[in-house]
């Protein structure tokens, strides 16, 4: 018996980072800076506080705090 194993949810202390293909073509791209730094892409970055449908994520580096929509959001996953 082969099931799919159900995708985790995003929480509070999530590792991830964005999914380029889904964050450019979203309207917080349109109003955003174009040239963004590619950390954000390669992650990880660390959920800090979830709203509604947007998420808190800070990076380990000396940058401010950034919100994204969860669905921009991938886990980040440790290569072992």
């Amino acid at each position: 018996m082969t099931e799919s194993i159900p995708k985790k949810p995003l929480k509070k202390g999530s590792l991830v980072f964005i999914d380029k293909s889904i964050y450019d073509g979203s309207v917080e791209a349109l109003a955003s800076d174009q040239d963004l730094p590619s950390y954000i892409f390669e992650g990880p970055g660390e959920i800090l506080s979830i709203k509604e449908e947007y998420a808190q994520v800070r990076w380990r580096r000396p940058v401010p705090d950034v919100w994204f929509k969860l669905d921009q959001i991938k886990e980040y996953i440790v290569a072992e």
